[in-house]
């Protein structure tokens, strides 16, 4: 089967480097459940589908993943978000809250996760954002930004 990863990456069943991810089964598997577990939950904590898939559409501008953004944006402009929620999401500063502070913090946590801080999870908190909301929100983020970096790195390896 193949999951995210392998298409955001561009494998298929012949690659030889598809074949190598099903030596760790457990990996493969893992990281599809984990993905579902981040965009799909079954209790979403108030984080409806359309707002994590604009967390998710983001990390992957701000990394510059293609295939991750193509993918994310035809999945969020399925569910028809607003303006101010496509705009977050295609990485434009926004200024409405609470998506300019969720907008802060999810750039901060991708392009520089070693100054987030404690006060950091604080300003989430002022913003609005529950305690479930902010661990599903990391648990997101994190998700999203291993999803990018193990894509690009099986992308890497197909080089010649």
């Amino acid at each position: 089967m193949t999951d995210a990863i392998d298409q955001a990456a561009g494998l298929t069943a012949d690659d030889a480097l598809y074949q190598t991810r099903r030596f760790r089964p457990e990996f493969v598997g893992g990281a599809e459940l984990c993905r579902l577990s981040v965009l799909q939950p079954e209790n979403d904590q108030g984080l409806s589908t359309d707002w994590r898939l604009a967390v998710a559409l983001r990390i992957a501008t701000l990394n510059a993943d293609a295939p991750l953004m193509a993918d994310y944006a035809s999945q969020l402009a399925a569910l028809t978000p607003d303006d101010a929620l496509l705009a977050f999401a295609r990485g434009a500063s926004v200024s409405s809250e609470p998506l300019a502070t969720l907008a802060r913090h999810v750039d901060l946590v991708t392009l520089t996760p070693g100054k987030a801080e404690a006060e950091t999870i604080t300003r989430l908190a002022s913003a609005g954002w529950n305690n479930p909301q902010i661990v599903a929100l990391s648990e997101l983020i994190a998700f999203v930004n291993f999803q990018t970096r193990v894509a690009s790195g099986l992308r890497l390896m197909r080089l010649p």
